[in-house]
């Protein structure tokens, strides 16, 4: 006797089917996202990190006597961005909200300015760190409330990229909540930040402070990376469209064991192969407190052979140490402040390409430590 089995399910085909089906992303700026992403991540260049708050650049100006009012930010900042020549090794600027907004002495805007050098504007988005409750003193990044209204006058205002900072910490863990709130935070921030038309730097900057090895930070590093990737895909990031800015895999500062910039570049590039997919356009590194010459060095070896990626520098303090120090906030030291910034934009511009060479420093300045324990923007 024959039997015929009855079924309500699927067939075999229709599963199949429906698994082969693929959803397709079409956003309003993904061609502009991808075009502004490879801009900035042109050979030979890399980005200015010029955002820091009010407060934090206050602390700048107070180090050389120069008092903290709006004209004076002003006026350092106008020094920055109008430096003759520095779109040849700058592609990209990071502003504070007030810089983005503001206009020169002479009345023109900051970001035309910016855009006569060839430098896309960039905007520092995130509201700053607060204590992560329940954790070992580890911190989470605020500023999702609102960013997409913020993001949209950011574009209108003419900033093409934006910037969000969160950090983790090795000697307070890390913990698994900290890691996961700060991969997920930086997910949603980027895909607001797409839907926006900026392309966003995700930066989760795992921080110098510390005594732990070389080896500690590899590994803290990528369950990082692993979980920013994550999530990063969860949010349908589009990977063609983001930069990244990472630190560099360093011992912790107050490690005895200090580490070569081949050491340095080696472990890395590890790093980088292991956790950042191909598609990504641009590794532009922080310099999170290394000495400006230190992070030239790092960043020169690692581009002594070919990579997948632009792997160049969004640089802070390793840019502007010099130039404040040859400023001291007087009207005729302008012109040789701007010739110290061109020069270590320069370098750190040979360093990307693999070409740069340490006997054009001149002094032993640039090897001074930046250091700073718990720094905050």
């Amino acid at each position: 006797m024959a039997f015929a089995l009855k079924t309500a399910c699927p067939t075999v085909a229709a599963k199949a089917s429906r698994k082969t089906a693929v959803v397709c992303r079409a956003g309003k700026y993904d061609e502009e996202l991808v075009k502004t992403a490879k801009t900035i991540a042109t050979p030979g260049r890399g980005i200015l990190a010029m955002d820091e708050s009010n407060a934090t650049c206050g602390k700048r100006l107070d180090s050389i006597g120069v008092e903290n009012t709006e004209d004076n930010r002003r006026a350092y900042r106008e020094l920055l961005l109008s430096a003759p020549g520095l779109g040849k090794y700058v592609s990209g600027a990071i502003l504070f909200e007030e810089t983005l907004f503001q206009n020169t002495k002479s009345g023109k805007s900051m970001v035309a300015v910016l855009n006569e050098q060839g430098i896309v504007p960039g905007i520092k988005v995130d509201k700053g760190l607060a204590p992560l409750a329940n954790s070992n003193g580890e911190q989470w990044c605020m500023g999702l409330d609102g960013l997409d209204k913020r993001s949209a006058e950011y574009y209108k205002a003419g900033a093409r990229f934006a910037k969000w900072r969160s950090v983790v910490s090795i000697p307070s863990g890390p913990s698994t909540i900290a890691v996961r709130d700060c991969a997920y935070g930086l997910a949603r921030y980027a895909a607001i930040s797409q839907a926006a038309g900026l392309v966003p730097i995700v930066e989760p900057e795992v921080l110098l402070d510390g005594d732990h090895d070389i080896n500690r930070t590899l590994e803290v590093a990528e369950a990082v990376w692993a979980e920013t990737f994550k999530y990063l895909a969860d949010n349908k990031v589009l990977f063609e469209g983001i930069l990244l800015k990472p630190a560099m895999v360093t011992p912790g500062a107050e490690c005895p064991n200090r580490a070569s910039p081949t050491q340095v570049a080696d472990y890395t590039l590890k790093l980088l192969r292991r956790r950042v997919p191909p598609a990504v356009p641009g590794i532009m590194f922080l310099s999170g407190g290394q000495s400006e010459l230190e992070a030239t060095l790092n960043l020169n070896e690692m581009n002594k052979s070919p990579n997948p990626w632009h792997v160049s520098f969004s640089y802070a303090r390793a840019l502007q140490n010099s130039v404040l120090k040859t400023w001291q906030g007087k009207p005729e030291n302008v012109g040789k402040a701007q010739e110290a910034l061109l020069k270590r934009a320069k370098a750190n511009s040979d360093a990307q390409l693999g070409k740069y060479d340490p006997a054009t420093e001149g002094s032993t300045e640039a090897a001074k430590s930046l250091y700073e324990k718990g720094y905050k923007y």
